[in-house]
């Protein structure tokens, strides 16, 4: 028997004057998970966004709330469901005349009644847990970029919100920090197990902390389910949308997505002779919690994105390609070789990468880490072969589970 939807929609339509930008739309968010729209911009995800906080209301269709219609609710029911959800705005938000404190106590000075000693308790264990207590009385222009996006989460948390929307959370950063926000997004939604409704356009990073995927296009929504099924999803929307967008995620960060990955080795076995070997490298950061808790998710995210540019450099040069298939693991293809050259290829590798690829990680990383901290890690790798008549997920999972380590970086000196 399924589950109830947390929220859902049945054919919701907007219009705005003469021009529709929802119609029809159909969707379902499930509690606990993670669930992303993706679309491109302009195709009315804020709009759908609006419909869920209770901002617009549908000029056709019903929004139903735990199974409820909210057309059927009395004013104190559907306050006290719009009271569950806190938004996080997509600039932030931050007033600059307010200190961390007061920016985040913000929402229970304004919403409640509470004791001003009960506001200070609940304000300062927000500040400690999203890692803030150096920060409580400076203003937001002497905060860097990471610190700011804690605070609006703090501030979007301090009502102990059962969900909470992210519009565009990653908007104008650059690929480190796209993917240190989806970090602290991912990492705080399990420490407080709310449910997540973001809307982005940034594919595939997303794809990574996000149990469900919501695909709007054409004023309505096409998909809805894993980002493994979306893969394998036959529509317009993968060739007008996201081949477009993941063009763009190869151009920034020289890596391809998973989907792009599947499709070129595809080709490229087809294009070998029959019965042609290739064979799969998987690279893991081990202790990615360790390198988080210690050094920061904007510094963990530049090591993994040194990581992926060095191996794709290396690779790339004789013919691989690479893929980013989790947050701290990456697989590369080597079409046409069998394992007695993948091992000599991966020979060559470990050579130059203990010799010099550890130091220009951490060199990058160094650019982002706090000066007064330092964290222990390991660069895992496993190999594995395959045949053309041969599922690449398989490999891919044999390769992983035959890891070793391959270097390692001890508070910063490598080994």
């Amino acid at each position: 028997m399924s589950k109830t939807p947390l929220i859902e929609f049945k054919d919701i339509t907007k219009r705005f004057g003469t021009h529709t930008v929802l119609k029809n739309v159909n969707l379902q968010i499930f509690e606990g998970e993670v669930t992303t729209i993706i679309g491109l911009s302009g195709s009315g995800k804020s709009v759908l966004l609006k419909h869920i906080i209770g901002l617009l209301k549908p000029d056709e269709g019903t929004i139903f709330f735990r199974g409820k219609s909210l057309s059927e609710m009395k004013k104190p029911e559907i306050s006290s469901s719009l009271r569950q959800i806190s938004y996080m705005f997509q600039g932030n938000a931050l007033f600059d005349s307010l200190t961390v404190y007061d920016n985040i106590a913000l929402p229970l000075k304004e919403t409640t009644n509470l004791k001003k000693t009960e506001i200070d308790r609940r304000v300062m264990a927000r500040i400690e847990q999203t890692e803030l207590t150096e920060a409580v009385y400076r203003y937001p222009s002497e905060l860097s970029g990471g610190m700011q996006k804690r605070v609006a989460l703090a501030r979007a948390l301090i009502t102990d919100p059962q969900i909470v929307l992210f519009d565009e959370p990653t908007t104008g950063q650059d690929p480190v920090r796209k993917n240190a926000i989806l970090s602290m997004i991912a990492q705080y939604q399990r420490k407080f197990n709310f449910t997540a409704i973001m809307v982005s356009h940034e594919i595939p990073d997303v794809y990574f902390i996000s149990n469900r995927i919501l695909a709007l296009y054409d004023k309505s929504i096409v998909f809805q389910g894993t980002p493994e099924e979306l893969a394998n999803f036959d529509h317009p929307f993968n060739d007008e949308v996201i081949n477009s967008l993941e063009s763009l995620q190869k151009e920034l960060t020289g890596l391809y997505s998973q989907r792009k990955f599947k499709v070129l080795n595809h080709a490229q076995l087809k294009r070998g002779e029959t019965g042609e070997d290739y064979c799969v490298v998987v690279f893991t950061l081990s202790d990615l919690d360790a390198v988080i808790a210690s050094l920061g998710h904007d510094t963990a995210q530049e090591i993994i994105h040194a990581i992926g540019l060095y191996i794709d450099k290396h690779f790339g040069a004789i013919g691989g390609f690479s893929t980013r298939r989790k947050t701290n693991e990456f697989v590369t293809a080597l079409p046409y070789s069998n394992m007695v050259e993948a091992e000599k290829i991966m020979n060559d590798f470990v050579k130059d990468f203990q010799e010099q690829g550890i130091s220009d990680i951490w060199k990058e990383a160094q650019k982002r880490a706090p000066s007064d901290k330092c964290v222990d890690f390991a660069i895992r790798a496993g190999i594995a072969e395959g045949q053309p008549v041969t599922e690449i997920d398989s490999i891919i999972d044999l390769a992983e589970s035959q890891q070793k380590e391959i270097g390692r970086v001890r508070c910063g000196a490598k080994e």
